[in-house]
């Protein structure tokens, strides 16, 4: 099959993978590869951890395809995915920060302030350009401040433009969880950002 899957709704795009067309498969990793390494990279704070958990969360993700429900959206089933795969890293590594600073393994300041958070990168001088990108590293840092429940509602909320519905499925959570744990970060990042405005 040659033809353009772009177009496809992700069911479909599910339903060609699950009768053997690896075309299906591919354009689902595709469409939710930069999504799901952005999810993961926020969670972890390692540029290199975040492309095997999104890996990771690709390979699992295939191999449960036929557990997949139709009724729901294919998007917050695999950010639930990765929001494991994350968490579970969490668990596992010994406790440590996430840099402050967007991707640990960056060698150069520009290489780290690709793992922040861009706030407004457009402005007629070049010191608001770096009023912005400061804001937007302090933003991050304080992001990366949160525990994992949080950044991942962070994450999926601000940030992939999810509904509270989307985000209690894709972390299987209650909605009243979700809005709270919501609730509770945007007051620690209040907080953490006092000042900065």
């Amino acid at each position: 099959m040659h033809a353009d899957l772009s177009a496809l709704a992700d069911v479909e795009l599910v339903r060609l993978a699950l009768a053997g067309q690896e075309a299906g498969a591919r354009q689902l990793i595709a469409r939710y590869e930069r999504p799901v390494f952005a999810l993961v990279l926020r969670m972890v704070g390692d540029r290199e951890v975040a492309e095997e958990l999104a890996q990771d969360t690709f390979v699992r993700a295939l191999n449960r395809l036929d557990t997949y429900r139709t009724e729901r959206k294919f998007s917050s089933w695999l950010f639930r995915i990765a929001n494991n795969a994350a968490i579970d890293h969490l668990r596992r590594r010994a406790p440590e920060t996430v840099s402050l600073d967007g991707d640990r393994g960056a060698v150069t300041l520009e290489a780290a302030a690709e793992g922040a958070i861009q706030v407004a990168e457009s402005g007629p001088s070049p010191l608001e350009r770096l009023e912005a990108s400061e804001l937007g590293a302090a933003i991050a840092a304080a992001i990366a401040q949160l525990r994992p429940a949080y950044r991942a509602c962070v994450q999926l909320r601000f940030i992939e433009d999810q509904s509270y519905e989307e985000i209690a499925v894709a972390l299987d959570l209650p909605i009243g969880t979700v809005k709270t744990h919501l609730h509770r970060a945007k007051l620690e990042l209040h907080e953490r950002l006092r000042g900065l405005a």
